[in-house]
């Protein structure tokens, strides 16, 4: 048993079915499987507990329940008083909830929301077993209105997409995993990602061996957003990094305060790895045809991607790209614009939207978020459990796009995925910082070593 987060390493996710077919092979190998998870949900109660108070496990009818009765009597066994049932005792020194688990496929029933709230207002600390009752694993939504909101998480057997995006984070607490012993027997639904760490430098490596990035957008008013895109590609590594704002005056800078920021355009540097739209208005949609069709490696953002979804022409240009050449980061609104859906159906299920839009326009996209996902066609999907309310703040998915064409300009031969996956999951690690993170500091946040 270990503490998940944050990851080492990429990890294997298995949704729903994965994990109920691992779980029924894993039974004839190891017919004490739920003794097995009974006394993990034992250890860690009695790590957690606070007090000396009884732990309350309210228990439910399945496999979560039958978990949480058994570390009901690993715990008497250990000498702990332990109370059993869907009503609260008097000042419980932790709750343990294996009310419901992976099967869950409908809203709770009155009774159990009766016990979710009666938990949720004891008072103390609640650990979850596998998954915080009324949460799906396979997309982090409550199936109903109401699910435990778990200091702790204890998953089993196998890592539940739903517990790393969507609502998944805030309501899974801190999360712990124990394998139980069982190797996963097959393939992952999709990733858990882990450092990518950053492209090597050689000793006799140049500007030149580092690639350019031609940043595009930064309407009168929205200058900032371009800047801080490029800012962000400089300082992750691109050999030269070019600007061009809309409708800037010719003898105007690029950016002041940084000079090593040159002014561009698309006929300077055809080769570069183009991030369009930060701050770019709507006077991007008149440039974007030509950026689709001559630019070899492109990163849409913002505003270039509202042009798009109002452009079926735009749209057919950008099915015809190369795979792997052209990479996407909306966030839900902008998604669900290109899916021609309301946001709250992209953030009912985050991974079958990004896939259906990856499939939709033949390109990687990063849905931004709590647990932000990349998929790309034909590859498996990838969620990212870094990152935190810190980068709520204006200007941070400019800094996510600008440093993923910084990236993709030191990697030529990468493909859009493998970028959106190290991009993404590094953006993430660098706001993990309390309070608010302002998009200017976390730049310099990416930049440290």
């Amino acid at each position: 048993m270990h503490d998940l987060l944050p990851t080492r390493s990429t990890l294997p996710l298995h949704d729903v079915a994965a994990s109920r077919r691992i779980e029924t092979r894993a039974l004839t190998h190891a017919p004490d499987l739920m003794e097995r998870a009974g006394l993990a949900v034992a250890k860690l109660a009695l790590a957690l507990r606070r007090g000396d108070g009884p732990v309350w496990l309210a228990c439910g009818p399945g496999n979560n329940g039958g978990d949480g009765h058994v570390a009901a009597r690993r715990l008497a066994e250990a000498g702990v008083p332990v109370h059993v049932g869907l009503t609260a005792p008097h000042r419980p020194a932790l709750v343990v909830d294996a009310l419901l688990g992976l099967g869950l496929n409908r809203a709770p029933s009155d009774a159990l929301l009766a016990t979710i709230t009666a938990l949720q207002a004891c008072g103390a600390p609640i650990l979850a077993v596998d998954l915080p009752s009324g949460l799906l694993a396979d997309t982090g939504q409550p199936a109903g209105r109401l699910a435990v909101r778990a200091d702790h998480t204890l998953t089993l057997l196998t890592l539940k997409p739903g517990l790393f995006t969507g609502e998944g984070r805030a309501y899974s607490g801190r999360i712990w995993f124990d394998d139980l012993g069982i190797t996963p027997d097959e393939p992952a639904t999709a990733d858990l990602l882990g450092p990518a760490g950053r492209p090597e430098r050689g000793a006799t490596s140049h500007k030149g061996s580092h690639g350019k990035v031609l940043v595009i957008g930064g309407a009168p008013g929205m200058q900032g957003a371009a800047r801080l895109a490029a800012r962000a590609a400089l300082a992750c590594g691109a050999g030269r990094v070019y600007v061009d704002l809309l409708d800037q005056s010719p003898n105007e800078a690029a950016d002041t305060t940084r000079p090593e920021l040159m002014r561009g355009r698309l006929d300077d540097v055809p080769q570069a790895v183009g991030v369009v739209g930060c701050g770019a208005g709507t006077r991007i949609a008149q440039h974007l045809s030509a950026l689709i069709r001559q630019l070899p490696r492109l990163v849409l953002d913002a505003d270039a991607l509202n042009a798009i979804a109002a452009d079926a022409v735009m749209q057919d240009a950008l099915r015809s790209r190369r795979t792997g050449s052209t990479l996407l980061t909306p966030h839900p609104l902008e998604a669900a614009r290109l899916l021609a859906v309301d946001v709250a159906h992209v953030q009912a299920d985050r991974l079958a939207a990004a896939q259906a839009l990856a499939t939709r326009l033949n390109a990687t996209v990063a849905l931004k978020g709590s647990g932000s996902v990349v998929a790309s066609p034909g590859a498996r999907p990838a969620v990212c459990a870094s990152g935190s309310a810190a980068l709520a703040t204006a200007g941070s998915g400019d800094v996510l796009a600008g440093w993923l064409g910084g990236l993709w300009a030191q990697q030529p031969d990468a493909a859009a995925h493998a970028v959106a996956c190290a991009g993404v999951d590094a953006h993430g690690r660098a706001g993990e910082v309390p309070g608010v993170l302002r998009a200017g500091d976390l730049v310099e946040r990416l930049a440290a070593p």
